[in-house]
Formats: C-alpha cells, sequence, structure tokens
C-alpha cells in the first residue's frame, strides 16, 4: 500500500487540474473537449515515474492475467484445454502434458473440465454430476481474478448432482429471481467466466468419473426453460495473447473493454485504487475506447516493469523462506489482499485456496535458482511428506514461461496420480537429473534437457490438513 500512496497523490493533483480545466469549459466544441482530455491524460502518463508506473501494472496486472486466460481458454483454437467458443465446455479427460501453453504451471494430477461463460444476454445454467473421488472442486473466476470454490468434495459436495445458475449484473434475461430446478445461484463479477472443474481420477483407474460426466450439461436459462436461446450479441475483443504482449501494445484498450465487462465497486480499496490511476489514463467504466482520449504510454517500458512484477513474484512464490501468501492467494472479493492478488496473478492464474489446495515453491538448499544444467534431489522422511487428506504432487516447470518440460516419458509430476515410490522407511527421493541415476525408482525420477533454462518445482497439497501445516516445512532441492 505504501507503493500506492506515492502515485495517488501525483494523481489526485492531476484529477483537480483536470476537473477545474473541464468545469472551465464551457461553450467549448467536443473536438476542443476532446484535446483537452487528451492533453490531460498524455500529461498524467508523463509524470509517471518508475515507482509510479510500477504501481499502475501490479494494480493492473490481476486484470491483463484473466483477461488473457479466459480469452485463451474460450477462443483460441489451439489450444488443447480449450473451450473452442463462450457457453461451451471442453472436458480434457486425460492429464495434461507439455503440448499445453494456454496456461502457466498447469497441473497433471487432475480431469480438467473447463466451461466458458459469457453472460452478458443471459444467464448459464450447469448440472454438476455426482463423482466417486477423493478430490473435485469447482472454481469459478472472471476478468477480475477474485476466485470462489461454490462446490467441492472437502464441503461434502458431489455426493449427488447440483445445478448451478451464473449471472452477472450486466446479463440481460435474469434478475436474480429463483428458478426451478436451480439448487444455487452464483452472481459474478465478471461477465465473462471460467467455470474450471478438477476432478482426481478414482484410485482403481477404472474410468468411473469420466462415465459420471455424461449427466454434466450446460445450457442457457432460456434452454433449462424450455425457450429459444437469446441470441448471442457480436463483440470485438481487443488482442490477447499472454500478459507482456497486451502490456507492450494494448494495455489501455485492454483495460477499457475488462472496465465494461466487470463490476468494480468504489467503496472496496483495491477497486477504488484501480479506479483512480486509470482514470488518469483516460479509463473509465462504460465508455468506448478512444486511442485519440487515452494517455499514450510506451508500450516497452510498460512490458519492462510487468517482466519485473512477473520476476519479483515469482521469487515471492519460491523464496528459501516460504512463500508468505500461501493462505492468502485465490479469495473471493473481499478477502484478497494486494499483494497476495499481484503475486498469484503474476505466476500462475486459477490457482485454488488454501482450503482446497497450498502450492508452495520448492526452493533450492544453497537459495540459488534451479537450473537444467545441473541435476537436484529432494528428500523427505515419512515425517516430512506433505500433509494432505486427498493427495499430493511435486511438478516441474520452465521458470520463464512455467511450462511443463517436454520429455519422452511425459513425465512432469511425482505423486500418486503420475507415479511415485516411497522408500521403505516410508519416505522418497525425488530426482530432477537428465539421465536416470542407478537405481532410482522411474516413478521418481523427473526428467530434464540439459540446456541453459532455470526451472521451478510446484508442489500442490490437494485438501491440506491446515493446521499441520502450521509446523511443517516444504523440503529444499539440494544440487547434485
Amino acid at each position: 500500500m505504501k507503493m500506492q500512496s506515492a502515485l495517488q497523490r501525483t494523481l489526485q493533483a492531476l484529477l483537480i487540474t483536470g476537473l477545474f480545466v473541464l468545469g472551465s469549459g464551457c461553450g467549448r466544441t467536443a473536438n476542443d473537449k476532446a484535446t483537452s482530455d487528451k492533453t490531460a491524460n498524455d500529461k498524467a502518463a508523463a509524470t509517471l515515474d518508475d515507482a509510479q508506473m510500477e504501481d499502475v501494472v501490479r494494480r493492473s496486472y490481476q486484470y491483463v492475467a484473466m483477461y488473457n486466460v479466459n480469452n485463451n481458454f474460450a477462443m483460441v483454437e489451439s489450444n488443447p484445454l480449450g473451450s473452442k467458443g463462450w457457453n461451451k465446455t471442453k472436458f480434457n479427460l486425460e492429464l495434461a502434458d507439455h503440448t499445453v501453453k494456454a496456461i502457466a504451471r498447469v497441473n497433471n494430477d487432475t480431469y480438467y473440465i473447463i466451461s466458458m461463460l459469457d453472460l452478458r444476454d443471459d444467464a448459464v445454467v450447469i448440472n454438476y454430476p455426482a463423482f466417486d473421488t477423493k478430490y473435485a472442486s469447482l472454481e469459478v473466476s472472471g476478468y477480475d481474478h477474485y476466485v470462489t470454490i461454490p462446490i467441492a468434495t472437502s464441503k461434502g459436495d458431489f455426493k449427488e448432482e447440483t445445478t448451478l445458475l451464473y449471472y452477472s449484473d450486466r446479463t440481460k434475461n435474469y434478475n436474480g429471481e429463483a428458478i426451478e430446478g436451480v439448487d444455487k445461484t452464483l452472481k459474478m463479477t465478471s461477465d465473462y467466466v471460467i467455470a474450471f472443474l478438477r476432478v482426481s481420477p478414482h484410485v482403481s483407474k477404472d474410468g468411473r468419473n469420466v462415465k459420471a460426466l455424461d449427466n454434466f450439461k450446460l445450457t442457457t436459462l432460456a434452454e433449462f426453460q424450455g425457450k429459444e436461446p437469446v441470441p448471442q450479441t457480436t463483440v470485438d475483443f481487443p488482442a490477447y495473447g499472454n500478459d507482456q504482449m497486451v502490456f507492450k501494445n494494448n494495455f489501455l484498450e485492454t483495460m477499457q473493454f475488462v472496465f465494461n465487462h466487470i463490476s468494480l465497486d468504489p467503496e472496496n480499496e483495491m477497486d477504488k485504487a484501480i479506479l483512480g490511476s486509470m482514470k488518469k489514463l483516460g479509463v473509465e467504466p462504460g465508455k468506448e475506447f478512444d486511442p485519440a482520449k487515452v494517455a499514450e504510454l510506451d508500450g516497452k517500458r510498460v512490458a519492462e516493469v510487468a517482466k519485473k512484477v512477473y520476476e519479483e513474484a515469482l521469487a515471492t512464490w519460491n523464496s528459501p523462506d516460504g512463500n508468505p501468501y500461501l493462505f492468502e492467494v485465490f479469495l473471493p472479493k473481499g478477502e484478497m489482499n494486494f499483494e497476495a492478488m499481484v503475486t498469484q496473478s503474476a505466476v500462475g492464474p486459477i490457482g485454488l485456496p488454501a482450503s482446497q489446495a497450498i502450492y508452495p515453491g520448492i526452493g533450492t538448499a544453497s537459495g540459488e535458482p534451479m537450473n537444467a544444467m545441473n541435476d537436484y534431489v529432494i528428500k523427505m522422511t515419512s515425517d516430512e511428506l506433505p500433509p494432505a487428506d486427498a493427495f499430493w504432487s511435486f511438478t516441474l516447470y520452465d521458470t520463464e514461461n512455467g511450462f511443463l518440460i517436454p520429455n519422452d516419458r511425459f513425465k512432469y509430476i511425482v505423486g500418486e496420480n503420475g507415479g511415485m515410490q516411497l522408500n521403505d522407511e516410508g519416505g522418497i527421493e525425488i530426482y530432477i537429473a537428465a539421465e536416470k541415476p542407478a537405481g532410482v525408482p522411474e516413478d521418481n525420477w523427473l526428467p530434464i534437457n540439459r540446456e541453459e533454462i532455470d526451472l521451478d518445482i510446484l508442489l500442490r497439497m490437494y485438501a491440506p490438513r491446515v493446521d499441520d501445516l502450521k509446523t511443517w516445512k516444504a523440503p529444499k532441492a539440494e544440487k547434485l
């Protein structure tokens, strides 16, 4: 919050000046006003020093990250996890591999059932089936990256079918009334939503949870009620892809689009801050984007700052002292703090809260970054195993992109669903190496390619025992 104060003071001064100019401009033409707006916005941009520019990037990172994630899942034809359209579902019933590039730090130990929802014209109704599994959770989030878990096995759900209705403040065909046949109603803060169902395969591997998905059904509300579907309004999306690309090429255009499709609360501290920052740059909810009326930002500079924010967030996540935000990430609006939001958005959007899963990064014993030019081992005794009621896994990624490491064995994790072998004492040794060390079980070897890239390992604990985590310490990777 301290970083915010200097920016707010500068922008507040500019706001007062801008309002004075506008207030004294009676009788001007629309072109005169546009010129004045443009001049004021350029002046605001020009006054942003490095600290202030960083604050703008940090406050907008959650929106840029989720704009890319949701749109990549909904509209990128080449995305193997994507739905290939809004109000559609992709059933990813094989575990993700290294070809998945649409999301950083994808997991490799649960099925992904991903529904991409456009709530502008009508509410969406989804029937979720019952599952026989150690772990299932439904995560929902929009362009603002606040996360809600409406149903989960840890809450006693999925023992029977559940029907959910999704809508937003701007949904045209629904006003919050009770609907027969709907078990729960979810009011979203975004028009464009990801409804992300994770389901662990049954321990028997007999496909019973895949079969259960025959009872999954997505419809619009009109269709659910037996009516003709409401026509879907067409929309032009600003360019999307990855975060640095958007920050460099079309940052303000993207933020204007996002602002027009989320619910912002001027009384909410984080919302108030981003509204103030963007207003000085010419972006406000309800406006159409006009490049002639927004600040001229140096896209290269904005992208460089975004890269710096990402690198700092990753270092925080993988800190040798432990991630300070493990219990503060992926929470609903009103429960998130700003620093945790920046960290989760930069490092790996669409994660789960501590009630569902914990994602500690694994540092090295020396404190140096892991690099594929070296081999490593992670050792745990039986008493040091991760405290999780469902299961745990260690997943290996490249640091720069957060992608799984390509290998002919398609081996990316050590854990119950990806394979692991405990030793005779109940502990385990996990090797990260270019060649399998002699005597090491295949299941405990994470292969790497001998090249000059940094690596990071994410430990996932599903249904963690939160009380035990207060004294448990994540292991360190030792260089061989």
